[in-house]
């Protein structure tokens, strides 16, 4: 194929098998969660196989944009990671192929499932939505004894309640039918036995007619005046038939209503629609809002204490002729009428918070529709970006951990895309219920994949350490201030003897520096916060004698004898900058001191690593001590055992 190379078709070959792997996986994953929310609807109604395979086929359908992010994330994250595993992506780098070249080819294949995933969120989503909303509805329309369940008491009908112990889904027949009626009221409740029965709907879709055999009805007869006499013997009706219809008046407003719900729902409409309809619904709630206007300005802004006269001048003239202050006029005013005026305040205002609160009953769910079908606006093309987003974050990070199959990589996948779907629906929800922004709450999902996804792929780009639990465990210790031992033990093949004369004149130079900086510093106490922040001063010395320390310990690791090892595993590995401030700069120095509870936490810091650095000195002065005579024994043994050998060196004599 023209502009295709035999390393992107490997590519491609791996990716796309795992992909479809994948993708029926997250799919059956997503239609079983789904299915749950029906298994009432489902389970015990004798439904037909033709039935089921429409209702989860198009239940398939509207959960393919939900299932194409976590595949894409799966997959690219196990393809990767295998590469990584079998050196596969090491061998391309080594040949000159960056990673960002190896991931090209997966990525245009990316960019076309956000299309796809885009045209089903936009196309395929709604229809799917709108044929399994009116399936359902079909199913409860043409065949109600389907939403009977067997040995339970079925309250859907108004004002009966029905029991069936056996039904036949085949024929629709009923068996062991118990019904009790009070449609008719409590006071002429019925209640009817039989042995069998047939539901149906009637063709106007208003009415139900149970078709009943072999059973008996009972009838309470009591009355109102029968109850008042005190009677304890109840009259009822009792009526024995081979056959009888029922005609039970059904919810006559079922139809209209699931109707009107595939109207309002913005799951079943494309962008276009959403637009037109969401433009309508907005002047809808500008008419009723200039409305609402003109009543508050007719009713309340236009309305004056006093017409024609200021309040202000109306104060100063009963100041004037009366009362000095509010407290004297309420004093002077007869309590009758400060109790009139008092619930003529009380009644006025609450019948206007009345009448603005159902006014606002009015707009608020048209408000709120709104708000759902911007949601659903926004959603499109937030799910479908996610695809690109869930790549950039898989891919680098497979070739980040090097770990493929589906162990690690699955659980990897699912964490992420739980954290995703967490942060999602949570800004969606809120987002709806119009507590933040609708695009802020739709993007912010978005928003924070997308940083990460750049920084991954930089960190794989580079070949960083990003995911190396031993540098970070190692930067902790060290912010904690623990540290592992110091661990020397005789090397087997010792190359070079270490120079014990010119390691006697460094541990003794190490010892004098450790003493110096001890008593000029004066460690124990606490340094000064003013000249802490606000004239710091620059200290090598430290990283000087870590310098000293470190050299001597390994010249000292090629040495023989075991207690040089041991006394040199005690000396201990200096902080060399932690006794100071950790902010570099002036003026960041400032500004920590400035922010006290910054600032405080870095002075105790400091203040702690102080005495460790104290304690080491202490330590390091007492490992040279103890080294000193250790390395004097070894440059006499040296002295010692180089004398014969000087003899040696006399020419022999020719025989």
């Amino acid at each position: 194929m023209p502009g295709i190379k035999k390393l992107d078709l490997y590519i491609l070959r791996k990716f796309l098998l795992l992909f479809v792997a994948a993708f029926f996986i997250c799919l059956f994953v997503f239609m079983m969660q789904f299915t749950w929310r029906y298994i009432d609807e489902l389970v015990g109604k004798g439904l037909t196989v033709t039935i089921l395979v429409q209702f989860f086929w198009y239940m398939g359908l509207s959960l393919i944009p939900t299932s194409l992010p976590l595949a894409v994330l799966l997959s690219s994250l196990i393809t990767f990671g295998n590469m990584g595993e079998e050196l596969e992506l090491l061998s391309m780098k080594a040949a000159g192929v960056s990673l960002l070249r190896v991931m090209r080819p997966v990525a245009m294949v990316v960019l076309l499932i956000t299309g796809v995933s885009f045209y089903f969120q936009n196309k395929t989503a709604p229809e799917a939505t709108i044929s399994m909303r009116t399936l359902l509805i079909s199913m409860k329309q043409t065949s109600p004894a389907v939403e009977i369940p067997e040995g339970v008491f079925y309250n859907g009908v108004p004002g009966v309640n029905l029991y069936v112990q056996k039904k036949d889904a085949e024929t629709g027949m009923l068996y062991q039918v118990i019904i009790y009626k009070t449609d008719q009221g409590f006071d002429r409740a019925q209640i009817v036995l039989a042995d069998s029965g047939h539901l149906e709907m009637t063709a106007d879709k208003l009415h139900l007619i149970l078709d009943l055999w072999n059973g008996e009805q009972f009838e309470n007869l009591q009355s109102g005046s029968n109850t008042a006499l005190g009677k304890t013997h109840v009259p009822y009706d009792r009526e024995t038939f081979g056959y009888k219809r029922l005609l039970i008046d059904f919810d006559s407003n079922f139809s209209l209503m699931d109707a009107a719900m595939l109207h309002n729902m913005a799951e079943t409409k494309n962008l276009r629609q959403i637009e037109v309809d969401v433009d309508s619904m907005n002047r809808e709630l500008d008419s009723l809002g200039r409305e609402n206007m003109e009543v508050a300005k007719a009713r309340w802004l236009a309305r004056r204490p006093l017409p024609k006269q200021d309040s202000v001048r109306v104060v100063k003239a009963l100041r004037k002729t009366g009362p000095q202050s509010f407290d004297e006029l309420i004093a002077a005013t007869p309590p009758e009428r400060l109790q009139e005026a008092q619930q003529n305040c009380r009644s006025i205002v609450a019948s206007g918070a009345l009448e603005w609160e159902n006014r606002g009953l009015i707009t608020g769910p048209t408000n709120q529709l709104v708000r759902r079908h911007w949601k659903e606006w926004h959603q499109k093309f937030t799910l479908s970006l996610a695809c690109i987003f869930f790549f950039f974050i898989g891919a680098p990070l497979g070739a980040i951990i090097r770990k493929g199959g589906l162990g690690l990589p699955t659980v990897i996948s699912v964490f992420i895309f739980i954290i995703y779907y967490i942060i999602n629906t949570s800004g969606m929800k809120m987002a709806r219920d119009g507590s933040i922004h609708m695009v802020l709450g739709m993007w912010i999902s978005s928003a924070i994949l997308l940083p990460v996804g750049v920084w991954l792929t930089y960190k794989a780009n580079k070949d960083s350490t990003v995911f190396n639990g031993e540098v970070y465990i190692a930067k902790l210790r060290n912010l904690l201030g623990l540290r592992s031992k110091r661990h020397l033990v005789r090397k087997e093949v010792i190359i070079d003897d270490p120079d014990y004369t010119a390691v006697r004149v460094q541990l003794t130079a190490l010892r004098q520096a450790c003493t110096d900086y001890r008593n000029e510093n004066k460690l124990m106490r606490a340094p000064s916060y003013l000249q802490t922040f606000f004239r710091p001063r620059r200290d090598d010395t430290v990283a000087d004698i870590g310098a000293q320390l470190e050299s001597i310990v390994e010249t000292l690791g090629n040495s023989r004898e075991h207690r040089i090892l041991a006394e040199a595993s005690k000396l201990p590995v200096l902080f060399t900058r932690a006794h100071l401030s950790p902010l570099h700069g002036r003026r960041s120095n400032a500004a920590a001191g400035l922010l006290l509870p910054i600032g405080l936490l870095i002075y105790l810091r400091m203040c702690r690593f102080r005495l460790i650095l104290w304690r080491d000195m202490k330590q390091v002065i007492q490992c040279c001590d103890a080294l000193l005579p250790l390395v004097e024994k070894e440059i006499t043994r040296e002295q010692t055992a180089g004398e014969p050998e000087e003899n040696s060196t006399r020419p022999a004599v020719a025989t």
